[in-house]
């Protein structure tokens, strides 16, 4: 236990401090796990790397982790995207197979 005030209160503001960053991380968190099950809108991806961002800053995730996670969803966010955005491919009814032509040796 800590003996002088001053250090009884850096023990109150860095237990709120750590309470703190626990819950955006964990927000973050969670709504990383809904946006790899497609749960979360693309409106909310800016939210998300925003808050990555301000995460990392804060150093509650290390720099390297932030980038790694943006990484990540920017390549699903561009898939499902590219997914989306491409026009289906209509399959075209096939032609009979035209009759096999007998050659003159096997007809004999």
């Amino acid at each position: 236990m800590a003996n002088h005030k001053s250090a009884i209160k850096r023990t109150r503001s860095n237990e709120a401090k750590r309470l703190r960053n626990r819950y955006q991380a964990k927000t973050v968190r969670t709504f990383l796990k809904k946006e790899t099950q497609n749960e979360v809108p693309t409106d909310d991806l800016k939210k998300l790397l925003s808050s990555i961002d301000k995460l990392a800053k804060k150093n509650i995730f290390h720099k390297n982790k932030a980038s790694n996670l943006k990484s990540k969803l920017m390549k699903r966010a561009n898939k499902a995207r590219a997914a989306a955005a491409a026009p289906k491919a209509e399959v075209a009814p096939k032609a009979p197979k035209a009759a096999k032509k007998v050659s003159k040796s096997k007809a004999k």
